[in-house]
């Protein structure tokens, strides 16, 4: 089953309600939307699946102050798990920053380096503007910081970013295309096998890419938003992220205070 919030819900059914003359705003709908059980519930996060303990080479963040104003300018990539009825399964994704559309994905039983590479490919291999500059943003895992991976980016002319500390908000795109798959499509859930969750995945990714409006698109799909450039994204305010910086500089202060 797939589901959307109550705001790509609101969109989607506006021009039904007035059609018919019904007045209903957008937090009436979320009222009665509660009311009936149907809000989405996030799904809590179990697993962690990056480790950056290694020996290998990990670059600096190229894109933290990086205006995305176009499509194919920035992908992000990171790792998930899903459940299975056999066992932990893994999913690599790739996402176009700007457009927010899933460019490429692998979906395995372990956590090799080969299935972040493949999902890579395919991103490479689709890509609509190929002659355009490329950055890769991951976080400082193993697999995006082995070797061959640096080998397949630098192959194809794709500059290299990474997360300078565990902190969500510097791969936040990624993050968030994670907890979407997981509570909107129901992939949070147990699954019976590998093969089912190939289908139900490769389902989710298209709805996900062709139907879903995206609320930063304008509430365009994301593939829309790859194919038109000249849409001006929704620009989120950073409260969170400043307010976690002001509670930082309030604890060193203090602990400088007390020394």
């Amino acid at each position: 089953m797939t589901r959307v919030g109550t705001k790509k819900t609101y969109h989607l059914i506006k021009p039904q309600l007035a059609s018919l003359d019904i007045k209903c705003g957008r937090d009436k709908l979320h009222d009665i939307l509660r009311s009936e059980g149907m809000l989405i519930k996030k799904k809590k996060n179990y697993m962690r699946t990056t480790n950056s303990y290694h020996r290998f080479y990990k670059h600096p963040n190229r894109i933290k102050d990086l205006i995305i104003n176009r499509a194919e300018q920035v992908w992000a990539s990171d790792i998930t798990y899903l459940r299975s009825a056999h066992g932990w399964l893994y999913l690599s994704l790739i996402t176009d920053v700007y457009s927010k559309q899933i460019v490429g994905y692998q979906l395995s039983d372990n956590l090799k380096t080969i299935n972040c590479i493949n999902a890579l490919k395919t991103a490479i291999k689709n890509r609509k503007y190929p002659d355009r500059p490329l950055i890769h943003h991951s976080d400082r895992g193993f697999q995006y910081c082995s070797p061959d991976y640096i080998e397949t980016l630098e192959k194809n002319n794709i500059g290299i970013s990474m997360t300078t500390k565990h902190d969500p908000y510097e791969n936040a795109v990624a993050e968030r295309i994670n907890g979407t798959l997981k509570n909107e499509f129901d992939l949070g859930d147990r699954l019976p096998d590998q093969k089912s969750a190939e289908r139900e995945l490769k389902k989710a990714i298209w709805i996900y890419n062709n139907l879903r409006p995206h609320e930063s698109c304008n509430f365009l799909t994301p593939r829309e938003t790859h194919s038109n450039e000249k849409i001006e994204l929704k620009k989120w305010p950073m409260r969170f992220r400043k307010r976690k910086e002001e509670n930082n500089i309030t604890l060193n202060q203090l602990c400088h205070t007390q020394k």
